[in-house]
């Protein structure tokens, strides 16, 4: 090989640098929109994000369409991108494909996840319990630990449609109304109980009861919602 072809083997290319910088923008972006440092509805224009974060519009355009396709923006004609806002509506039924999913990947799981990844998703457990009684609960849900439970049990189904349905399309979404909205639709003891339970049922290999197990503890965070929005039309008439 020659002198020149290793100096070009050295140098990364322009579409490898342009790739780097769309991945860490987007992921700046995803944190400020569940956050809500960038509000729910909020129109977003392009040319001051490029301006505020150093970047070409090239980057920008490709973070902003991986931002579409997560739902976290939305495009509307003659308005342009905003953050996406999230109706109980809508999240009733994203929770209701979350049941299925969800529950389809539990039982999947227990047929391929390690022993190493059982003794990592206790010890994930041990520590969300210690968190809870220091806080009281207060902030569980609006850390990554409830949802880092479900992440890793979706991973372990080795079921590559899913994880890609569940953890880049609805993941980010459930952690942006986690983030702001009001506790009463959280139930974290409850929560860590039910994690603790399917935590057994994955070490049995057990997926039938893995997968009932799943699909009833997601569905009554649905029901919570459910009833908050009932609350919420009762109200209003």
């Amino acid at each position: 090989m020659s002198k020149q072809d290793l100096k070009l083997k050295s140098v990364d290319s322009p579409v490898e640098k342009e790739g780097t910088k769309s991945e860490s923008l987007t992921e700046q972006l995803i944190d400020q929109i569940v956050s809500g440092t960038y509000p729910a509805g909020s129109k977003i224009s392009e040319p001051e994000l490029a301006k505020h974060y150093g970047v070409s519009r090239g980057p920008l355009r490709e973070a902003m369409m991986r931002l579409e396709s997560m739902g976290l923006v939305e495009r509307i004609p003659h308005v342009g991108a905003r953050v996406v806002a999230l109706s109980q509506e809508k999240l009733i039924e994203i929770y209701a494909v979350r049941e299925a999913l969800e529950g389809m990947a539990a039982r999947l799981a227990c047929e391929h996840i390690t022993d190493e990844e059982l003794a990592a998703l206790e010890h994930l457990l041990d520590t969300h319990h210690q968190h809870i009684e220091q806080v009281e609960g207060a902030s569980y849900f609006h850390q990554q630990g409830d949802f880092d439970f479900h992440y890793r049990v979706i991973k372990a189904s080795r079921n590559t449609k899913l994880i890609s349905l569940l953890c880049d399309e609805l993941y980010h979404l459930l952690r942006m109304y986690r983030y702001q909205s009001q506790r009463s639709h959280s139930r974290p003891e409850q929560a860590l109980k039910e994690h603790f339970h399917l935590l057994s049922a994955l070490k049995e290999r057990d997926g039938e009861l893995a997968e009932m197990l799943m699909r009833r503890h997601i569905m009554r965070s649905r029901q919570l919602i459910e009833q908050q929005l009932k609350q919420d039309k009762e109200k209003v008439s």
